[in-house]
């Protein structure tokens, strides 16, 4: 397999995985969020970088940064979820056009250096 995962590939087998996770609760809470997501993640290898509540256009959403692969062949992904419901979004960062896309691969290079100096 590339190593470099095609970006929307990337998307389409997060979004499979995730269809049958996402609850059909009217409210979505931060844990049930965090449960859909790890599981998620699990699939692909991926890890959590964070996650936070935001309104966006109005609508209140779950947004999680993620990343897959290691190195060079690092990728970022955004995971969205409407707090009220709904459909869970999966996108690479370079795709996205949240807000929140662009802190993802600042974050990430800030655990590295982290990780460097302890």
């Amino acid at each position: 397999m590339d190593a470099q995962l095609d970006d929307k590939a990337l998307e389409d087998t997060l979004a499979e995985s995730l269809a049958d996770l996402v609850p059909d609760a009217q409210t979505v809470s931060e844990d049930e969020f965090v449960e859909v997501v790890g599981g998620a993640l699990e699939a692909v290898g991926g890890m959590l970088l964070f996650k936070m509540c935001v309104q966006n256009e109005g609508e209140g959403q779950h947004v999680a940064a993620a990343c897959v692969g290691d190195g060079g062949n690092r990728q970022f992904l955004l995971l969205t979820l409407p707090t009220g419901g709904g459909a869970l979004k999966v996108e690479t960062a370079s795709r996205s056009s949240n807000p929140v896309a662009g802190i993802a691969a600042a974050y990430a290079g800030l655990m590295d250096v982290f990780q460097a100096a302890a």
